[in-house]
């Protein structure tokens, strides 16, 4: 016997306290994102997935690679390798600060209990770890920048990551990649 999609809609029980309509559905929600268009993707979906009421948890990683960008060259001696390092590390923590006091506001105004931390390292490790600080209920990252986009590509092991974690993980399609398959 086969279900049409439409029967299948008609058959699940409505949530009452869900307002918004996403095919997730969760109580509490770990969010890695960090600001580009495709995390932008994966907090939408996160927001669309968190129960009214229910919890987000926003973790920022800041990868491995940032660890070595110290301003080094030949013009470049300790102490302006000290300055140089001080202003990046203000500057990440500034646009950190305004992404997650965006993130925050979009949560507050959907109702939802927001709080956000962060971490330093590979980005699957720390994944894993902050997922078993908390009980989660769903996981949501976003997927790897599209080839052919331009910007940084942080690596992830998604294979270590589904191997590592004791929830469910969504990967949310990157929003251009629609375009560099049609292009």
């Amino acid at each position: 016997m086969s279900v049409k999609a439409e029967d299948r809609a008609t058959a699940a029980s409505p949530r009452p306290e869900r307002e918004k309509r996403s095919a997730l559905s969760a109580g509490s929600v770990l969010l890695a994102s960090h600001d580009t268009q495709g995390s932008r993707a994966a907090e939408r979906a996160a927001l669309d997935a968190v129960v009214r009421g229910g919890r987000l948890h926003h973790l920022v990683i800041v990868p491995e690679f940032w660890q070595s960008i110290t301003g080094d060259g030949w013009r470049i001696n300790a102490s302006t390798e000290h300055l140089f390092c001080d202003y990046l590390e203000a500057q990440i923590e500034r646009e950190i600060l305004e992404h997650l006091a965006r993130v925050n506001g979009q949560a507050r105004a959907s109702g939802i209990l927001y709080s956000a931390g962060s971490k330093h390292g590979r980005l699957e490790d720390c994944l894993i770890a902050a997922s078993e600080e908390a009980d989660f209920d769903l996981v949501v990252i976003g997927a790897p920048r599209p080839k052919g986009r331009l910007g940084l590509r942080s690596r992830i092991d998604l294979n270590k990551l589904v191997r590592g974690l004791r929830v469910p993980v969504v990967v949310v399609p990157h929003p251009g990649h629609a375009d560099v398959r049609s292009g």
